[in-house]
């Protein structure tokens, strides 16, 4: 079955991630009994994450026909013959009333009906809750048949997390297996030097009785002891004229001592060969990023699958930070509108790169804010969509997001903007998680 992207604004998004189905109709009866089928409904109200029941009625309302929607059979049915060019038209309008997210264009909103029988939309991605037009016909029939609650979200965070847990386990038992052989190994090789230790210990103590044996005779220490009388009886004077003082001061200066004296004098013109050092050092880091960035830049522009785009950066050289900063630089550079939507488009490349050792998720979060940072105030709006768009997918870990935003709140950029625009992501993070733990 095709499928298209949910919104006309994003048809011509390839990489757009959500989709519909693609109309299906077909006309029944003859005469006054003519009606039109809309034989997938079903699934393009699942794609829409809305009753089939309201897309049903708002057909009807719009075309001034009776409709009906069975729950059993999954049938529904527009009287009249209607074109299938004719109903996709409405059902965009529908979308754009009462699915799409009137901040963000997103389609992930859930229907809210307040105690004063306002309906609202909520958007999962940004939190912006958006008012519908009430004196639409469908509202009607809405606040009388009231969306059902998702449980959907909930089965599958359960679903990550007794994962985890899994995963936790498994490792505690190999570490503990690993220790069980490492004590293992210690012991058989203890037991196997305790003898040579042993026989050398015993050699140690037969050498040492022997050199006991050897005592001075009496008369080599009748002549040490004359010769301490003699010494005794010497008496040692020392030159104190300034001549003998300075060549005394001459044979003592070596080269050392002479480097040591020196060392003030030459301090500043080693202080300014440090900086001097330090300063290439600095422009080597920055030359070497933008040759990584225009490298990766030239391969992307070629279109390269996401399969080479890995080798590509493990051939790569630089630390994975300069890797991941020069990533960036090279997928958004010079962007100022559309951060959400072409980090969507480049969804393949971002989740390569976050997948390449432990530490890849959280850089990946470093070069969000590092971009956010440089770029305009349109980027900051868009950073809870793109934490929203990369953690749907699994390329974002909710406990690395929580993190990385607690400790950028205690951080030296806790004042930034970035932290206030993704307080509502995080914030629908943490509910969920406590929902989870509530059922």
């Amino acid at each position: 079955m095709a499928l298209l992207n949910i919104g006309a604004g994003n048809s011509d998004d390839a990489f757009y991630r959500y989709k519909m189905p693609k109309m299906v109709t077909k006309i029944e009866g003859r005469g006054n009994g003519i009606k039109t089928n809309i034989v997938n409904m079903v699934d393009i109200a699942k794609a829409l994450a809305r009753p089939a029941a309201y897309t049903t009625k708002y057909f009807g309302c719009e075309l001034g026909a009776q409709s009906k929607f069975d729950e059993k059979t999954g049938t529904s049915i527009v009287n009249g013959s209607h074109e299938t060019a004719k109903l996709a038209g409405l059902l965009e309008n529908f979308i754009k009333k009462f699915v799409q997210c009137y901040g963000c264009g997103n389609p992930e909103t859930e229907i809210l009906i307040t105690k004063t029988q306002m309906i609202q939309l909520k958007c999962a991605a940004c939190g912006f809750v958006s008012d519908v037009d009430m004196r639409d016909k469908l509202t009607t029939f809405i606040i009388k048949n009231p969306p059902e609650q998702k449980k959907g979200s909930k089965d599958k965070k359960a679903m990550r997390r007794a994962e985890k847990e899994r995963l936790k386990e498994g490792e505690a038992a190999d570490e503990e297996l690993k220790k069980l052989k490492k004590e293992a190994k210690k012991k058989s090789t203890s037991s196997a030097k305790e003898g040579p230790v042993k026989a050398s210990s015993s050699k140690k103590k037969t050498s040492g009785s022997d050199e006991d044996r050897t005592s001075p005779t009496p008369s080599q220490a009748d002549e040490e002891e004359a010769d301490d009388d003699d010494d005794d009886d010497v008496q040692w004077q020392t030159d104190t004229s300034i001549e003998a003082a300075r060549q005394r001061m001459q044979e003592q200066l070596n080269d050392a001592t002479a480097d040591m004296v020196m060392l003030p004098t030459n301090e500043p013109e080693k202080a300014k060969a440090e900086t001097k050092a330090n300063e290439s050092l600095e422009n080597g880091n920055f030359t070497a990023r933008g040759t990584l960035t225009d490298e990766l830049k030239k391969n992307l522009d070629k279109g390269i699958s996401p399969k080479q785009f890995q080798s590509l950066l493990g051939s790569l050289s630089g630390s994975a930070k300069e890797k991941m900063t020069a990533l960036f630089e090279a997928l958004f550079g010079g962007l100022e509108k559309g951060f959400a939507k072409e980090v969507s488009k480049k969804i393949n490349y971002l989740a390569v790169a976050a997948a390449q050792d432990e530490g890849s998720q959280l850089l990946l979060l470093q070069a969000i804010e590092g971009f956010c940072g440089k770029s305009s105030s349109s980027a900051l709006k868009e950073v809870a969509l793109v934490l929203k768009a990369l953690y749907d997918v699994d390329i974002l870990e909710e406990e690395c997001i929580v993190q990385w935003y607690q400790d950028g709140l205690k951080g030296g950029s806790k004042n930034s903007q970035i932290w206030k625009n993704a307080k509502p992501f995080i914030d629908w993070l943490q509910s969920a998680e406590s929902e989870t733990e509530e059922d």
